[in-house]
């Protein structure tokens, strides 16, 4: 069995706000019925990892699909206001449909990876900064072979990934946008060159299987 530490980021399930197109960055919206079903059921897949720690956001959205996952498993979640989703100021509660019209260029620099401040919040650096601190804080209680599961958002786990990946944040809209209640999986390295962590799955409703390769 593999001696290597995990990471998995899981986006929440769907919100009425989701389902609507609705910008919500730190807007506290409740998971809808479709989404507490995906909460279930990703949690009784993520549960064969047997995660040892589980971390959420505070808002209520990332929190119920993370107690999910603590009835599954019996380990108890703990919040953190540090895992939220990007502060996005004006912009939220705002439709995409909106924004293309009012916000058009600042959207468009946004979302390519320009490290701007939607609607007057927080810069994508500044998201992954503070995601940072409570990972780091959070591994430090991880042993060998252990996973620590981390319930966020969208915007905030891509952030992080590119962060915990090392890439340069001009590169960081390379990560693909992730869907409701997907999870993404990072494994420590054997080796100190490069970046501590290599991505397993991104964006995935499965499990990592094995590698069978020599190109490791």
């Amino acid at each position: 069995m593999s001696q290597n530490r995990r990471i998995v980021l899981w986006r929440h399930g769907r919100t009425e706000w989701n389902a609507l197109r609705k910008f919500q960055g730190q807007q506290d919206i409740p998971l809808d019925d479709v989404g507490q079903q995906q909460a279930r059921d990703a949690a009784a897949k993520l549960a064969l990892l047997s995660p040892s720690r589980i971390i959420s956001s505070d808002l209520k959205r990332a929190f119920v699909t993370a107690q999910a996952l603590a009835e599954a498993t019996g380990v108890d979640v703990v919040p953190d206001p540090n895992l939220r989703e990007t502060f996005a100021g004006d912009w939220e509660g705002r439709t995409r449909e909106y924004l293309v019209e009012n916000h058009g260029d600042a959207l468009a620099k946004w979302a390519a990876g320009s490290d701007l401040r939607p609607g007057g919040g927080e810069t994508r650096t500044e998201v992954a900064a503070r995601m940072m601190v409570s990972i780091e804080r959070e591994l430090a209680h991880v042993g060998p072979g252990q996973t620590l599961v981390v319930v966020t958002h969208g915007g905030s786990a891509r952030a992080v990934i590119a962060q915990l990946l090392g890439l340069p944040p001009e590169h960081w809209a390379a990560l693909g946008v992730l869907t409701n209640c997907a999870w993404s999986v990072l494994t420590e390295k054997d080796t100190d060159y490069g970046p501590p962590w290599r991505l397993q799955e991104y964006n995935a409703g499965s499990l990592p299987v094995p590698a069978l390769s020599d190109d490791r």
